[in-house]
């Protein structure tokens, strides 16, 4: 029986280009109560580019689609769209888009025990340790989730 050739290598997204379309969407001028309701105003502000309000550096920022239930209990689901800063420091505390066995993961970056160590945001999934030696990249940090509601 032949040996199994190991799995092709999962390409790497593009980073956004340069150019930003410049599309306007209306913008209230006041803000939604999420408590008691304020008295509807009809009011409409400049537009909003969402474009400048999510993305700051276009050249490392990437958008990547969530598979999995790993990151519930942070409000992430199964197809969200991330958008993904390269440029951010993935510091403990933030959810960092990972390289591990060559696929993507998603996990927070936890330091526990004065070791690094990425943990999911679901009690399903054990977390994995980071160490010396083991070619895990952690190769972005979420900045925005977006998902339907």
């Amino acid at each position: 029986m032949p040996a199994q050739s190991p799995p092709e290598p999962q390409p790497f997204p593009q980073p956004l280009r340069q150019c930003r379309t410049g599309l306007l969407l209306p913008l209230a001028g006041e803000s939604v109560a999420a408590g008691f309701p304020s008295p509807a105003d009809d009011y409409i502000e400049t537009g909003i580019d969402l474009n400048e309000q999510l993305i700051a550096r276009p050249s490392s920022t990437f958008f990547l689609r969530v598979s999995g239930d790993s990151m519930l209990e942070a409000g992430i689901h199964h197809g969200d769209l991330l958008i993904v800063d390269r440029s951010v420091e993935p510091r403990p505390g933030r959810i960092v888009v990972a390289v591990l066995e060559g696929a993507f993961t998603l996990k927070r970056l936890v330091l526990h025990r004065g070791r690094l160590r990425l943990e999911a945001a679901h009690p399903a999934y054990p977390p994995l340790a980071l160490g010396e030696g083991d070619d895990t990249l952690l190769w972005g940090v979420a900045i925005h989730v977006i998902h339907p509601l």
